[in-house]
């Protein structure tokens, strides 16, 4: 063959290995490139099931943390309905505790008032009754006395119209005091209990009064005078009298009774004794306003000297006012009395609103904490519903 061609072939060869070689050497290239990629493939598939066995677990995870939060969640429920039926057993109890302390405690104070009100009902009726009883005996004296005094009226009418006549009696000064005290004596029984009043009473000067009308302070002990000088008076309404004569004893008059005025403060007023003032007794009501009508500087004399001229009409207005002294006197003393009881029972009622208001702050402060309880249940029951409410993303897992 011809070198030439030999050549041709040899460069053809050649070319035909390198391009053999060239070949292989791509082929062996993208086989590694397929290895590669089949490694990657691998990680991936390994990666993916990674990321499937994760999310598998999250899953599980999320479920058992679901049912543990359901499980803690439900134990809570059933501890806190359980504290909450504690609590309200423990507010009932300590309400029914606290209301049959106050029932008893009221029993109590009401039994007490019972027993206070039946005691001062009972003295009061026993009062009464001693009042009735001393009303009744003064009242059947009284009826005694003016049967009494109405025969002895019936004996001085015999004896007027029989032997003397009633101004023969008067002239005498023994029997006019007998007539006024008898008269003075008659007003007072028929007004005043016996232990308020006193019949010839000597003072501790010696002298002896008709009356001294025994009532507390600040008023005093007042004395009453029955001896008024009646003898200028009849003389004084005599017609065959002249008016020198007429005059003459309006003198006798005005004159016998400023004396008899003086004569009574200075007897009858002692001081820490009786009272500051006494009390001039006229037992005829013509004599009284006769002086009150001509001879009224006797009257305003008498009221300088603290000595006062009554008759029979305004000594009963005098005992009237007495009587209601008396009777406010012993008003006071009853007020007295209740007043100390009241005092009791304030004190009483106060311990007892001293307990209720220590009742009233342990059931104000339990119902502070079943307040508190609601609060924490609501907050958490929010917190479920918000955890039951939430969706698992899933774009990590895709």
């Amino acid at each position: 063959m011809p070198l030439y061609f030999i050549y041709i072939t040899l460069a053809l060869l050649t070319s035909l290995v390198g391009f053999m070689l060239l070949h292989f050497y791509k082929l062996e290239r993208q086989h590694d490139k397929l290895t590669q990629m089949e490694s990657r493939w691998i990680d991936i598939n390994r990666l993916l099931n990674q990321l499937h066995d994760a999310r598998v677990l999250d899953q599980r995870h999320a479920a058992a943390n679901k049912e543990q939060l359901l499980f803690e969640l439900n134990t809570y429920r059933q501890e806190f309905d359980r504290h909450q039926l504690n609590s309200l057993k423990l507010l009932q109890d300590s309400l029914q505790h606290g209301l049959q302390q106050i029932g008893q405690r009221m029993d109590k104070l009401t039994e007490n008032t019972q027993e206070k009100l039946l005691l001062i009902s009972g003295q009061v009726e026993k009062r009464l009754f001693d009042g009735f009883a001393q009303t009744t005996a003064t009242f059947a004296d009284v009826v005694k006395r003016l049967s009494l005094i109405d025969e002895a009226q019936k004996r001085i009418t015999e004896l007027s119209s029989n032997v003397v006549s009633l101004q023969h009696i008067l002239a005498d000064k023994r029997s006019r005091g007998v007539f006024g005290e008898i008269q003075l004596h008659a007003l007072i029984e028929n007004a005043l209990p016996a232990k308020n009043y006193s019949l010839q009473h000597t003072l501790s000067n010696g002298k002896r009064v008709d009356c001294l009308l025994l009532l507390p302070e600040p008023t005093g002990s007042i004395a009453i005078d029955a001896k008024f000088p009646l003898e200028g008076f009849r003389k004084l309404t005599e017609i065959e009298l002249s008016k020198n004569e007429q005059r003459a004893a309006a003198a006798q008059f005005r004159q016998d009774i400023r004396h008899h005025i003086h004569a009574v403060a200075s007897k009858y007023i002692v001081p820490g004794e009786t009272a500051e003032s006494a009390l001039l007794f006229i037992p005829a009501e013509a004599v009284f306003a006769e002086i009150h009508a001509h001879y009224y500087d006797l009257v305003e004399e008498a009221q300088r000297h603290r000595v006062w001229l009554v008759s029979p009409t305004t000594m009963m207005a005098v005992l009237t006012t007495t009587c209601a002294i008396l009777k406010d006197a012993a008003t006071r003393e009853q007020i007295h009395l209740i007043q100390e009881h009241l005092g009791v029972l304030a004190k009483d009622f106060s311990r007892f609103k001293q307990r209720m208001d220590h009742l009233f702050r342990h059931i104000q402060k339990a119902y502070t904490d079943i307040q508190e309880a609601k609060t924490s249940a609501d907050k958490i029951t929010s917190r479920f519903e918000k955890i039951e409410k939430v969706e698992l993303s899933t774009d990590l897992l895709q």
